[in-house]
């Protein structure tokens, strides 16, 4: 199988024995060991792999020492632990390296951001750099195949998503999508405070699923599924630290009418997104395909910027009803304020609201559609 290179490579090679530990999240099977053996490979057996999910890893790690860490690594001069979130006390164990082993580079990924940064953040405070991996972006994969060839991948991308196990095995896809949804992103749900696979969440998944591209109701997902807003809240916000979907927030600045506690749910892969409700269907027979098309354009402009510094804050924005005024995706960075609508039909006649544009007359408008859309996604 052959590698494809993520953007994320550089700047991981960049931070190499610079005293700081590298912290890598990203969903299962998105490809962080897949580039963490590819940044190390040079270094051959210098370099000590562990994995989380091996119980003899948890048993080794549990309660370890300076000394123990000294025994274990040896004269290697890279540790790279895989799945540190299922290790007790990992923050603890993995701070005895970055004080006491200063000469080794330390290198850690992560599934669950959740429990990672809860149990690493506070001991390695200062002492790491973090950065997110997601399944391949429009960039990475333009820059592997072409950027033409690319683009006439589109509609495959948007109904089975960029995972790399899906790109890489064209034509077998639906049925690795179920095992992929069913056998590994939900593991880390699951594996939270004890929680145990109820139909309450497969149903918000679903519900999820069916409504991207729309505003997000508590309350009425609650009546819906047949429990509280509470609950609702809280698995939203564990699918989102497991990385199975993203909120997008109301932007509000200067008018009263503004929607401000607002939010969307995308899904950081569509073909999981499809998986979930079993529809595999071609765009053209779908009524959800101008939803789609949304979820991919912010999830790939999600993907362009999430490791740049000084990234901007993503929104959409609306005013209240009797107006119910909306733009698709907002951004804010260094003061400058953007604003893109979103279409699937290059034929649609958009206009932005007058509301907006008197509020906002700075801002900076521009209309998304299949014809246009390759500088919003690559750098």
């Amino acid at each position: 199988m052959k590698y494809i290179n993520r953007t994320l490579e550089p700047e991981l090679k960049r931070r190499l024995f610079t005293g700081k530990a590298l912290i890598v999240y990203g969903p299962r099977q998105c490809g962080k060991t897949t580039l963490l053996k590819h940044l190390t490979s040079e270094y051959g057996e210098d370099v000590l792999w562990m994995n989380g999910d091996n119980p003899d890893t948890r048993n080794t790690l549990d309660g370890i020492t300076t000394a123990g860490w000294k025994r274990l690594i040896g004269n290697r001069k890279i540790l790279v632990l895989d799945e540190a979130q299922r290790i007790d006390n990992i923050g603890l164990s993995l701070k005895l390296v970055t004080d006491e082993l200063p000469e080794v580079q330390l290198i850690v990924s992560g599934s669950s951001a959740f429990e990672l940064m809860n149990r690493a953040a506070e001991p390695l405070t200062g002492r790491k750099f973090e950065y997110r991996l997601l399944p391949f972006s429009f960039g990475e994969l333009c820059d592997e195949h072409g950027f033409f060839e690319e683009k006439q991948e589109r509609e495959k991308r948007m109904l089975y998503g960029c995972y790399p196990d899906i790109v890489d095995h064209p034509g077998d896809e639906p049925q690795r999508l179920n095992e992929l949804a069913g056998s590994y992103l939900f593991k880390d749900i699951y594996a939270l405070d004890g929680l145990r696979r109820t139909s309450i969440l497969d149903k918000l998944i679903q519900a999820l699923a069916m409504q991207i591209g729309s505003e997000v109701n508590c309350n009425e997902l609650a009546g819906l599924i047949g429990t509280d807003s509470k609950t609702i809240a809280r698995y939203i916000d564990l699918l989102e630290k497991c990385y199975i979907v993203f909120p997008l927030r109301a932007y509000s600045g200067n008018l009263r009418n503004e929607i401000k506690k607002g939010f969307k749910i995308f899904f950081y892969d569509l073909g999981i997104r499809n998986a979930v409700i079993n529809n595999f269907t071609p765009l053209a027979s779908r009524s959800d395909a101008g939803g789609m098309w949304e979820n991919y354009l912010i999830l790939e402009r999600l993907k362009k910027n999430i490791n740049t510094p000084f990234a901007p804050c993503p929104f959409f924005w609306r005013t209240m009803a009797p107006q119910n005024h909306e733009i698709d995706y907002l951004e804010e960075t260094q003061g400058n304020l953007y604003a893109w609508e979103i279409k699937s039909n290059t034929k649609t006649k958009v206009k932005f609201p007058k509301t907006f544009m008197n509020a906002y007359p700075e801002a900076k408008t521009e209309i998304l559609t299949p014809e246009n859309y390759e500088d919003f996604l690559l750098p």
